[in-house]
């Protein structure tokens, strides 16, 4: 063994032993030696994007942060929301009115029990978020906004969002009496690039204005859909997409007529689509598609209700041609019983994105919120900003019967965790009871964990009646991703004698 080989050796041996290093076995030559399995570890950081909240001076905003307790994850670490530069937009001319940098008194617990904090009126920015160590796996922020009167009035929520480079929102518009934004959230350190293209019932609307946007770093843009395009359209489908950088977008729409509430993100094109947690007693629901591909997509268009899957009649299926988008008045689908709307490509499997528009109440006392496509629950999704009244979660299994856990955390203020276990039957939407802290104070998150049997999708409803107006808001529990796949190390420093 030479002197260069020992040195090899020596320095290798003091870099593992300062810095933990380390590598995969190589496989021996017979091919019987493979890598270790694929081990779920914690993830060590997680981002978050708060849109502002609202631009209405009678705004009332509350946040609530909670981080569910996870195996393995660190004993250290921190999290804290930090408010965007705020290029505000007048809710009428999308005129931008100045700078805001107020951040609401929020400062997270300790995993496993919610932090709130409030803002009023159009005081409150955007927030960009940062959680490390054992708050990042499943953080989850909440923004409730209650809006008394005036265009969009009721109740608006959102769970934060976390970066990325691409979104869909079927169900936007440009209508009369419609006023959408695109909030638009920068959490880095250098200025992103976004585009913005809107699509019809005959294609892709045309605009220069919609390319190249710049969003600063740090920084928060509402950009006003009705300005991005010439002529008014009830049903379009928003895609955003970034050149450079990362960032959060969320829609907001406000209605003249029947409120407003925060529209997410439509989960990746694909040709089956869940849409979980149709209200019961919803007066009207709406279904908006669109086909991104250069395919047509026949939909097949299914209810998920607590007695199993059924085609509404004189709704049974959908054409969506390709690279336009799609609507079906759907009405009071769900007559009285809970369920979920599933969309499935038939022949062959055309990527589709998707959302519901629902709507409760009648006349002058109607209130709106949205649903789009989501993902299943996977292995744990979390919701926050629960109270002991007018909190609905539903779960759906439209395909094998599943089992879940749902626990309901710590309250805010007091409170001793609980937990529950249901049974979803195949195609089937259950409303359930959900746990509730024994000796609430405050609100609490709810966490639903995937026990055994297919996928579940989940959604919660928040309600609050205010001067007679139901004002409601649905979020959607897709997979917090709060674990990544590790493959499995060893030191092995016999790497560094191969030629």
């Amino acid at each position: 063994m030479n002197r260069t080989t020992l040195s090899l050796i020596a320095g290798a041996t003091a870099l593992a032993a300062v810095t933990g290093f380390a590598s995969l076995n190589a496989p021996a030559a017979s091919g019987d030696n493979t890598a270790k399995a694929v081990a779920q570890q914690p993830v060590e950081r997680t981002s978050l994007l708060c849109p502002q909240p609202s631009t209405s001076e009678i705004a009332e905003t509350a946040y609530t942060s909670f981080t569910p307790v996870t195996q393995g994850a660190v004993d250290s670490g921190k999290a804290e929301l930090q408010a965007a530069t705020q290029e505000s937009a007048d809710s009428t001319s999308g005129k931008k009115t100045g700078k805001k940098t107020v951040k609401p008194a929020l400062k997270p617990a300790e995993p496993g029990k919610p932090a709130t904090g409030d803002g009023s009126g159009s005081e409150p920015s955007a927030l960009v978020g940062t959680a490390e160590g054992k708050f990042a796996p499943g953080w989850t922020v909440q923004e409730t906004t209650a809006v008394a009167a005036g265009t969009g009035r009721g109740l608006l929520g959102t769970n934060c969002t976390a970066p990325d480079t691409d979104f869909w929102f079927p169900g936007v518009s440009t209508a009369t009496g419609r006023t959408d934004y695109v909030h638009l959230t920068n959490p880095d350190d250098s200025a992103a690039v976004v585009d913005i293209e809107l699509y019809g019932k005959d294609g892709t609307l045309k605009s220069a204005v919609g390319e190249g946007i710049t969003v600063q770093p740090h920084a928060s843009e509402p950009i006003l859909l009705s300005t991005l395009a010439s002529g008014q359209q009830s049903d379009l489908t928003a895609h955003v997409t970034v050149r450079s950088g990362r960032v959060g977008a969320t829609v907001q729409a406000l209605d003249d007529k029947i409120g407003g509430d925060w529209l997410a993100a439509s989960t990746d094109p694909a040709g089956s689509l869940v849409m979980p947690g149709i209200p019961k007693d919803a007066t009207a629901v709406r279904l908006v598609a669109f086909a991104p591909g250069d395919q047509d997509a026949d939909l097949k268009i299914r209810l998920a209700s607590p007695s199993g899957l059924i085609t509404p009649a004189g709704n049974e299926t959908l054409h969506v041609k390709a690279g336009m988008t799609a609507a079906a008045d759907l009405g009071d689908v769900t007559r009285g019983e809970a369920g979920s709307l599933v969309v499935t490509s038939t022949g062959t499997s055309v990527p589709v994105v998707a959302a519901l528009q629902v709507v409760r109440g009648k006349g002058g006392k109607q209130e709106m919120a949205f649903i789009p496509a989501t993902g299943p629950v996977g292995a744990r999704a979390t919701v926050a900003d629960n109270s002991s009244k007018g909190t609905t979660l539903a779960l759906s299994a439209p395909g094998q019967t599943a089992q879940v856990k749902v626990t309901a955390s710590a309250g805010s203020e007091g409170g001793t965790a609980a937990t529950k276990t249901y049974t979803i039957k195949s195609g089937t939407t259950q409303d359930v009871d959900a746990p509730v802290p024994a000796g609430l104070k405050g609100t609490y998150a709810l966490t639903v964990e995937s026990v055994s049997g297919g996928p579940v999708y989940a959604s919660r409803t928040l309600a609050s009646a205010k001067e007679g107006v139901l004002g409601f808001t649905i979020q959607t529990l897709p997979d917090d991703r709060g674990t990544v796949a590790v493959p499995e190390a060893d030191q092995d420093l016999s790497v560094l004698l191969k030629k």
